[in-house]
């Protein structure tokens, strides 16, 4: 089964707006509207301070990494109110620890401060931190309010946006977790200037995914522009950010629409989880720009994805990072964790694959022998 999405008419108003912007200009405050809440995308200390009007917290508690305590720590502590208390939790920075453990650490430290049901968390980090920090909010007393303030070019145009929320489990990717909206998300595009260039390229693989389901001409630019400008552009991450609004408001819960998030992600998270218990972990961008390639090839073979497009995609990926071969001994492993896949349905392992460049195809479904070719296909390309 295949329901064909194009998401071209969401961009017919956009275009004309963006037309009228320079591309490589700094951009006046933006805000979006998604399901109630508010994303504003500009300088944190302009956005900011409309926070403390929304409401009458109790305490902050700030949720930070290792990383982000250290780098952007620093840049949110001034911006926030003198009156109220404020508490600090620290946990370990990385896909390792996105698991269960971590979230009773950051319940225990909101037990000890004493949180009460109208206190207020702000999360800062990339999109493990949020994804964690949201579910332990949104679990803890029953659900406290929480703000997402993404530090990664990954969490900033995709993960901190939609209201999915938790951690892994079993080997699983995100296994465990809640839909739940914050109450509002202000992404500074500064805070990508903390991060190494490793960082910077694996968010620019949901800037490609987005692109590649949904902007045809977006694509077309991102494969002229030089990756150091485009992944400090805010115009980049504002079409990225109007591609993820258009989809979730169409669809909160991921019943139809939303599934075209997905293209890259079957086999990616799938990659993401094999390579995490191995000596060469990889970012969650490097796992999907991988998956982008293996299912663009699906894609080409289920699809009727143009060759022509095919081998554009594989040689602007290729061009960008520097993937690994898969062994042909990790075939049965990634496709058992791909049987995993919450998308999938009646058993079968499901996939958003691309007709063409800026349209995709929901629940498409593809069997044992066609992923492993597209694996084995995986291995030549590189």
């Amino acid at each position: 089964m295949k329901n064909a999405h194009s998401l071209q008419p969401f961009w017919e108003n956009v275009e004309k707006a963006l037309r009228l912007q320079h591309y490589f200009q700094r951009m006046p405050m933006h805000s979006l509207s998604v399901s109630g809440y508010t994303i504003h995308l500009g300088a944190l200390a302009e956005a900011l301070p409309t926070l403390w009007l929304q409401g009458q917290w109790s305490a902050i508690a700030v949720v930070c990494d290792e990383n982000t305590y250290m780098h952007c720590w620093p840049l949110l502590q001034p911006l926030l109110p003198a009156h109220l208390a404020l508490h600090l939790i620290v946990i370990p920075a990385g896909e390792a620890h996105k698991n269960v453990h971590t979230c009773v650490r950051i319940w225990e430290d909101m037990l000890r401060a004493g949180l009460e049901r109208s206190a207020l968390v702000i999360n800062l980090g990339g999109g493990v931190l949020g994804d964690m920090g949201g579910f332990c909010a949104a679990t803890f007393k029953r659900g406290l309010d929480f703000v997402q303030i993404p530090t990664t070019l990954l969490a900033q145009v995709d993960a901190s946006i939609g209201g999915k929320l938790g951690f892994d489990f079993g080997g699983v990717k995100n296994s465990i977790g809640v839909f739940r909206h914050p109450i509002a998300v202000y992404i500074d595009p500064a805070f990508l200037h903390t991060l190494p260039e490793r960082e910077l390229r694996s968010g620019f693989a949901e800037v490609i995914k987005h692109a590649l389901i949904a902007d045809a001409a977006q694509w077309e630019a991102l494969r002229q522009a030089p990756l150091e400008s485009a992944v400090h552009n805010e115009e980049v991450i504002l079409r990225s950010l109007r591609v993820k609004q258009a989809i979730v408001e169409a669809d909160p819960y991921e019943k139809g629409l939303r599934k075209a998030l997905n293209f890259g992600h079957t086999i990616g998270h799938a990659l993401e989880a094999w390579a995490l218990d191995g000596p060469l972990p990889l970012l969650h961008g490097e796992a999907i720009a991988a998956g982008m390639m293996a299912e663009a090839f699906l894609s080409w073979q289920l699809s009727g994805l143009p060759e022509a497009d095919l081998e554009g995609i594989v040689q602007f990926i290729r061009r960008i990072y520097p993937l690994p071969t898969l062994p042909e001994t990790s075939f049965e492993q990634l496709i058992a964790l791909m049987r995993h896949d919450k998308k999938n349905t009646g058993g079968h392992i499901s996939f958003a694959l691309l007709p063409a460049i800026g349209q995709v195809q929901v629940d498409s479904f593809a069997d044992e022998a066609a992923i492993r070719e597209a694996l084995c296909w995986y291995n030549t390309v590189l």
